[in-house]
Parts: C-alpha cells; sequence; structure tokens
C-alpha cells in the first residue's frame, strides 16, 4: 500500500460516536479513513483503513436493515475479502454513520452497538 496514494485527496466525510469515543471519518481516491484519539495520551490516536467498495458492498447488500451490529454483519457477509474481523466491521458501520447512510439504534442496552441502515 502506498502512503501517498492513501493520504492524498482525503476530505473529510463527518463522524460517528461510538460507546466510549468519537471517530472522524475521511473519504480518499479508494479508501476511508477512521481516525479517533487517544483517550489517556495526549496528542495521539488510532486509525483504520476501510475499502470503500467494502463499504458500497455493504451499504447495498444490508440497506433498510434494523439493529445490525458488527458481529452480525461480519457473519451475514457473504464476501470474506471485504470483512475478515468484527473490527473492520465496525469501521464500515462507523463510515456508513458518518457519510448518513445509517445510524446508532439507541434503544439496545447491551454491550454491542446496533446500526439501522438507511435504505
Amino acid at each position: 500500500m502506498k502512503v501517498d496514494a492513501l493520504l492524498s485527496d482525503l476530505a473529510y466525510r463527518g463522524e460517528a460516536s461510538g460507546m466510549r469515543q468519537t471517530y472522524y471519518v475521511f473519504q480518499g481516491p479508494q479508501n476511508y479513513l477512521v481516525l479517533s484519539f487517544s483517550r489517556t495520551k495526549p496528542h495521539s490516536g488510532y486509525f483504520n483503513i476501510v475499502d470503500a467498495e467494502a463499504v458500497e458492498y455493504v451499504y447495498k447488500r444490508f440497506a433498510g436493515e434494523k439493529g445490525l451490529t458488527s458481529k452480525l454483519l461480519r457473519q451475514r457477509c457473504t464476501k470474506p475479502e471485504y470483512i475478515n474481523t468484527a473490527l473492520e466491521a465496525l469501521n464500515i458501520l462507523y463510515v456508513l454513520t458518518a457519510t448518513h447512510r445509517a445510524q446508532v439504534d439507541n434503544r439496545f442496552h447491551d454491550r454491542e452497538l446496533h446500526f439501522n441502515l438507511k435504505s
């Protein structure tokens, strides 16, 4: 992966609130960058790279779903090249939330975040 291609032409797309922190989403030509800041270390943070094709696949395949979790998304995804772990699924859901194609469903009070994807 070429770093200059990944980080060039990034555009801010929005933010998504997780259980404990906020995730900031930037879009590049072929990927999204999901960024969060460390809660314990000042001026530090974390990032995850999300394939734009994976985001589009999930949105088309699961549009209209209610109460979708990252675990369910990983289990129900028929293309393992897009989602290998629950963390990858969660980052896709954060991208969809930041781009206003999903929202967190606050009706559930368990340890997982639940998302409603728009049609």
